[in-house]
C-alpha cells in the first residue's frame, strides 16, 4: 500500500520550487494564485529570497504547504495514494492530497495558523529543544520533574523527542536530560514553544477558522498527529487539526501504525528528504522516496 506523507516546518530551503514554477504550467499557475490568496508574493521569498526571510513562520508554513501541494497536483494521475499523513503543518497539505481540502482554503487556514502562532510566539518568550539518545518515558519523566511549562512535543522517532516549552524551563530540562544519560540536548533556533500549552491562544483563533471552513469526505484515510489511527470522518479530522496545536506531533506511533495497516512505500511530497529518513529509522526495512515527475 502507498503511503504519502508530508513535510513540517524546517523542510524549507531557499530557491524551492522555482524549478516546478519554470516547468509545469499548473505549478505556475498555483503559485500565481497563492500570491493572490495571500496578499503578498511568497513565490519571491520562496524562489530569491534569504535563508532569514524564509524563516519567518508567516512565509515559511504557507511556503512549504505550497511546494507540497503543487508536487502532488504536478504527479497527476500517478498520485493514487491509500493512505496519507503530515508532520505538523504538513497536515494540511495531507488534507488537500486527500480531497478534505480544497487549495484554496487549505492556503487560507496554513496562513491563519502561522499569523496565530506567530502572535502566541511573541506573547511569552519559549522555545524547543532536540532530545537524542533517551526512550519516551525518560524523557517525559523529566518534563514532569522540571519546574515551569515542559512537554515533549514532537516525537520523531525512536531516540529522537523534541521538548517545548518556557526558555528557562527548557534549559533546566535540557541540563536534566543530560544527566539522564541523552546523548545531545540541543536547544532549536525556533520562535516559540510549538505543539505545548504555550499555543493555547493561537489554537482558539484556528478553532475558529476550521469550523468555518468546508471539508468534504477523504478519499483515504489521514493518520492524524493527535490520534496516531486512521481517520475518514470530517468532523474528526477538524477536532484533531484544532488539538494538533497544544498538543505532541506523534510522527513515530503514527508511521507504526501505518505499516502496521499495510505501508509498504511511504513517498514524502515536499521539500527535503527529512522524513523519509525517520521512517527508515522507525522501521529499516520499509522502502521510502521522494516523488518521480515526468
Amino acid at each position: 500500500m502507498n503511503a504519502y506523507i508530508f513535510p513540517g516546518q524546517g523542510a524549507q530551503f531557499v530557491g524551492m520550487g522555482l524549478d516546478l514554477y519554470e516547468k509545469y504550467s499548473i505549478a505556475k499557475e498555483m503559485f500565481d494564485q497563492a500570491n493572490e490568496i495571500l496578499g503578498f508574493p511568497i513565490t519571491e521569498t520562496m524562489f530569491n529570497g534569504t535563508a532569514e526571510g524564509l524563516k519567518e513562520t508567516k512565509v515559511t508554513q504557507p511556503a512549504i504547504f505550497l511546494h507540497s501541494v503543487v508536487l502532488s497536483k504536478i504527479m497527476g494521475e500517478s498520485f493514487k495514494p491509500n493512505m496519507v499523513a503530515g508532520h505538523s503543518l504538513g497536515e494540511f497539505s495531507a488534507l488537500v492530497a486527500n480531497g478534505t481540502l480544497n487549495f484554496e482554503d487549505g492556503l487560507q487556514l496554513v496562513s491563519k495558523r502561522a499569523l496565530a502562532m506567530q502572535k502566541a510566539c511573541e506573547l511569552q518568550k519559549s522555545t524547543m529543544a532536540a532530545v537524542l539518545g533517551l526512550d519516551d518515558e525518560t524523557v517525559e519523566k523529566v518534563c514532569a520533574d522540571t519546574p515551569g511549562i515542559v512537554v515533549a512535543a514532537n516525537y520523531n522517532c525512536p531516540g529522537q523527542l523534541v521538548i517545548s516549552g518556557e526558555v528557562e524551563a527548557i534549559n533546566l530540562a535540557c541540563d536534566k536530560m543530560k544527566e539522564a544519560g541523552a546523548r545531545r540536548a540541543l536547544v532549536l533556533p525556533v520562535g516559540g514553544a510549538f505543539h505545548s500549552p504555550l499555543m493555547e491562544p493561537a489554537r482558539e483563533e484556528l478553532a475558529l477558522a476550521i469550523e468555518n471552513t468546508s471539508f468534504a469526505k477523504p478519499s483515504c484515510p489521514i493518520y492524524q498527529n493527535v490520534t496516531t489511527t486512521a481517520v475518514k470522518e470530517e468532523k474528526e479530522i477538524k477536532k484533531n487539526l484544532i488539538s494538533q496545536l497544544t498538543a505532541p506531533v506523534k510522527w513515530a506511533q503514527s508511521v507504526q501504525n501505518m505499516i502496521t495497516d499495510g505501508a509498504t512505500l511511504f513517498t514524502e511530497i515536499g521539500p527535503g528528504k527529512v522524513l523519509q529518513g525517520l521512517v527508515k529509522k522507525i522501521d529499516a526495512s520499509v522502502a521510502t522516496q521522494s516523488p518521480e515527475l515526468e
